[in-house]
């Protein structure tokens, strides 16, 4: 399949910029892939239309405020670092901006000073790798300093209302530079009444890398190689959700991150514990062992994400549910509405 097949225009004003005040106020589009119908809801309806005695699996990982604003000692010009990955104790690869500044041996300050940066190695990938050096704990430091990584379609700055609304209630394993998006419209509250209702949810790790905004760059999308991205099933939870399907039982991914990482686990057609990294690329062909049913937001022509949605539903049906989201104003992307595939 080409790249062009997953293209689409969408107004900017229709990128939603902040969140709303309730989380599941939002809009749900229901698509049904048997009948092809869609149905506009409240997302706090949503189990309305969930299969009976479903199973939620949830990406319970946090964002953490991984971009870090400061300044080049010496010279004091200002560089922003992305901390990507930690690959050894307080060695991180990182995205810089400006990159071509950076030298090896150059020194970042942060702050007030409690944190800095020495540049390691600048490989020719792009990204950089960083010794982190300060005093106290790592989370205590970041927290002060550091900033939660919007993604760059956000036009504004980061606020303190971010640094809640911008992770799931669910949120607890630190480690993601983006929020799996879907779970953002959850509230404790809906949760506990679907329990009530006998849907139950399971929870593994995925924690969110730079590779959700990696642009596609070639028109063989086959060719594409997805950014590896760490997963973590435990194995009580992956029993749970083996047991489940063995009950014929569904299985409802909150959100894309969720599906590659059951079909990542589940590569063998049983769900097994797993701890790694996955380059799962889940595009249209691609046959599914695991999942269900989906509950994904609305994400940006041309990526992976929308590749793997068009998969799930088939790409003529997920385009035409897109031109019915457009029509009846649905919010757009990370803090948007939701579509609940099933």
């Amino acid at each position: 399949m080409r790249l062009t097949d997953f293209d689409y225009d969408l107004p900017p004003d229709r990128i939603a910029q902040s969140p709303l005040q309730q989380r599941d106020a939002s809009r749900l589009l229901v698509v049904n892939r048997d009948t092809c119908d869609f149905h506009h809801i409240q997302f706090s309806q949503i189990g309305k239309y969930l299969p009976d005695n479903a199973l939620l699996v949830l990406n319970d990982t946090k964002v953490i405020p991984a971009r870090l604003i400061g300044n080049k000692s010496g010279t004091g010009g200002k560089i922003e670092l992305l901390l990507i990955r930690e690959k050894e104790v307080d060695i991180w690869e990182v995205l810089a901006k400006p990159r071509r500044s950076l030298q090896i041996g150059t020194q970042i300050v942060f702050g007030n000073g409690n944190l800095t940066a020495e540049v390691l190695e600048k490989p020719e990938s792009g990204h950089c790798i960083v010794h982190l050096n300060y005093s106290g704990r790592f989370s205590d430091i970041l927290a002060d300093v550091g900033n939660m990584p919007l993604p760059p379609y956000i036009r504004r700055p980061p606020n303190a209302e971010d640094k809640v609304r911008y992770q799931s209630v669910y949120a607890t394993t630190e480690g993601a530079i983006a929020a799996p998006t879907a779970g953002l419209h959850f509230t404790q509250e809906l949760l506990e009444e679907l329990k009530n209702n006998g849907i139950e949810t399971a929870t593994l790790t995925l924690h969110v890398g730079p590779g959700t905004f990696q642009p596609v760059k070639v028109e063989d999308i086959q060719t594409h190689k997805m950014h590896a991205e760490y997963i973590h099933l435990t194995e009580t939870e992956a029993n749970r959700i083996r047991i489940a399907r063995e009950r014929s039982t569904k299985i409802v991914a909150i959100g894309t991150t969720v599906v590659r990482a059951l079909e990542t686990a589940g590569a063998t057609g049983s769900v097994q514990p797993y701890r790694g990294y996955s380059e799962l690329f889940i595009y249209p062909g691609y046959q599914f062992n695991v999942v269900d049913a989906l509950v994904t937001n609305f994400h940006l022509p041309k990526s992976t994400l929308l590749m793997l949605v068009s998969a799930f539903a088939g790409r003529d049906l997920i385009q035409k549910a897109y031109q019915e989201a457009l029509q009846h104003n649905y919010r757009f992307y990370s803090y948007g509405d939701a579509m609940l595939i099933i």
